[in-house]
């Protein structure tokens, strides 16, 4: 429950302000608002692969990238509707325990992807509480911009697996139509972008490989 007083978060704002922190992070963004407002924001199809074909695996994606490229640092957004279909990716996640993974649980409370049907018994969900249940130590609890704007540092740059909780974001007024675009050709942007900026072999092969 709020206390009185407390100021919640329009989404656009929000986002608007986690992407002009942005430097060469990676993000991989889930279905629904997170990945058409990523793309209205930003418009960006290199550094960003949007998972909109594939609720609840953002971040398992993410945790690959994270695995795979120890150097970069790799911000995955998930909604509540898709944490509440696979919220055991959090004990992968702690198992993993990836120093350059920020898990961003984008909470609005219904399932974007569907046409903002609200998610069952919500109210009663404390997406905080089930990350630190899970074992997660660096939990963020961000419900108003204040909050985001004093702990991003910590939560998104500081090295070290953290979850961060943006709680019950207002949507805009005006649906988000923005598209990620053809799957293949983002496939490929982000591959590439990844082959130039980290000298890793993603569909090339090193030299004198066989």
């Amino acid at each position: 429950s709020r206390e009185p007083g407390e100021t919640m978060m329009e989404f656009r704002e929000c986002f608007e302000h986690i992407a002009g922190r942005q430097t060469d992070e990676l993000v991989v963004t889930s279905a629904g608002y997170s990945s058409r407002m990523w793309r209205e924001i930003t418009g960006d199809t290199e550094r960003v692969f949007y998972v909109e074909a594939s609720m609840s695996l953002s971040t398992m994606f993410a945790a690959g990238l994270a695995h795979g490229l120890p150097d970069a640092r790799v911000w995955a957004f998930m909604g509540d509707g898709a944490f509440a279909m696979n919220p055991g990716a959090l004990m992968v996640e702690r198992y993993l325990d990836l120093p350059n993974l920020t898990h961003i649980l984008v909470s609005n409370r219904v399932y974007g992807s569907t046409f903002e049907v609200p998610l069952p018994f919500s109210e009663h969900t404390d997406y905080v509480a089930v990350a630190k249940a899970f074992g997660v130590e660096r939990v963020f609890d961000i419900n108003n911009m204040d909050e985001l704007t004093a702990n991003f540092d910590e939560a998104f740059l500081v090295p070290g697996h953290s979850v961060v909780v943006l709680k019950d974001l207002i949507m805009p007024a005006e649906k988000v139509t923005a598209k990620s675009g053809d799957g293949p050709e983002m496939k490929f942007s982000f591959g590439r972008y990844i082959e130039r900026a980290t000298g890793k072999h993603v569909f090339t092969r090193p030299t004198g490989a066989h």
